[in-house]
C-alpha cells in the first residue's frame, strides 16, 4: 500500500509541476506589468526596431498647427526626429513608459484597477510617449506648438490573442497553488515511501521528461505565434523580437528543470546504490 500510494504521488507530484512551472513564468514574465517590461525592455535597443519604431511614431505627429508656407520645412524636420528619436535622453523612458502603457491595455483587469477604463479590443502598443517626445524635439527645434494625442495605438495582434491575454490573467496566478500541491505531493510520495531512492530516481526521470515536453510545447507555441500577421511592419517586428525573447527566457527554465532532473536522477543511484551496499558492509 505504501508503494501504491508512493507511486501515485509522485506521478501526481509531476502532472502538477508540468503545469504550475509554465503558469508560474506567464504569470510573472507576461501577466506581471514589471516581468513584461523587463523582457520586452532590450526590443527598444534593437537598431532596426528602432528606426521602425521612430518613423511610425513620429509620423502619427499632427502638423496642422504649421503655417501652409513651412509646410516643406516641417517634412525634413519629422524625418530628422525619426533618425535621432532613439538617441534623445529621454528615448528610454519613453520606450518602458510605452510597454507599461501597452501591457496595461493589453490586461484589462490590470487597467482598470490602475486607470478606471478599458483595454483594447486587440493586443496593443501605445506609442504615445514615443510621439510626445518627437513632439517635443521638433517644438524645440521650429517653435510650432504641437500637441501630442493621449494615446497612438499600434495592433500587435488579433482579437483571438486578446482573448488569450485574458485567459492567462485569470489562470495563470494559480500555478503558485499547482506548485505547493506539487511540492505537498512529493514530500507525501518520501514519507510514504519504502525505498526514497527510487522516487528521487523517478522524479528525475519525470523531470527530464516534463522538461523536454516544455522545450516541445514552445516551439509549437513559437510557430504558431510567428505564423499570425498583424498587417504593420512595426508589429510584426516588435512580435518577432518578444516572441524570441520570451522563448529564450522559459529555455533557462526549461535547461533549470532539466538539470535538476538529472540531480534527482544521480541523488537517487547514489541512495538506491548505498542502500544496497548497507547489508553487505554490515556482514
Amino acid at each position: 500500500m505504501r508503494t501504491f500510494v508512493s507511486a501515485v504521488a509522485t506521478v501526481l507530484g509531476l502532472l502538477l509541476a508540468a503545469v504550475a512551472v509554465p503558469a508560474i513564468w506567464v504569470d510573472r514574465t507576461i501577466v506581471q506589468e514589471d516581468g513584461f517590461v523587463r523582457l520586452a525592455a532590450p526590443l527598444g535597443k534593437d537598431s532596426e526596431f528602432q528606426k521602425k519604431l521612430a518613423s511610425a511614431a513620429v509620423g502619427t505627429i499632427d502638423t496642422g498647427a504649421a503655417p501652409g508656407f513651412l509646410s516643406d520645412l516641417v517634412q525634413p524636420m519629422l524625418e530628422k526626429a525619426a533618425e535621432s528619436l532613439a538617441g534623445l535622453p529621454g528615448y528610454p523612458a519613453a520606450w518602458e513608459e510605452t510597454l507599461r502603457r501597452s501591457h496595461r491595455l493589453s490586461f484589462p483587469d490590470q487597467a482598470a484597477e490602475s486607470t478606471g477604463g478599458s483595454g483594447a479590443s486587440t493586443l496593443t502598443l501605445d506609442v504615445a510617449p514615443l510621439v510626445a517626445l518627437g513632439s517635443g524635439e521638433i517644438s524645440r527645434a521650429t517653435g510650432l506648438p504641437l500637441d501630442p494625442p493621449a494615446q497612438t495605438l499600434i495592433n500587435v495582434g488579433q482579437p483571438a490573442q486578446r482573448q488569450w491575454a485574458e485567459q492567462l490573467a485569470t489562470y495563470a496566478p494559480m500555478g503558485y497553488i499547482l506548485a505547493l500541491g506539487s511540492v505537498i505531493a512529493f514530500l507525501l510520495a518520501l514519507v510514504a515511501a519504502r525505498r526514497r531512492g527510487t522516487v528521487l530516481l523517478a522524479a528525475g526521470v519525470g523531470a527530464l521528461a516534463v522538461a523536454a515536453l516544455w522545450a516541445a510545447g514552445s516551439q509549437l507555441g513559437v510557430a504558431r505565434a510567428l505564423a499570425t500577421d498583424t498587417g504593420n511592419a512595426v508589429a510584426n517586428m516588435f512580435r518577432d523580437e518578444f516572441v524570441a525573447a520570451a522563448a529564450g527566457d522559459f529555455q533557462a527554465w526549461t535547461a533549470a528543470a532539466a538539470i535538476s532532473g538529472g540531480v534527482l536522477v544521480a541523488v537517487g543511484i547514489v541512495t538506491l546504490f548505498a542502500r544496497r551496499m548497507r547489508p553487505r558492509t554490515s556482514r
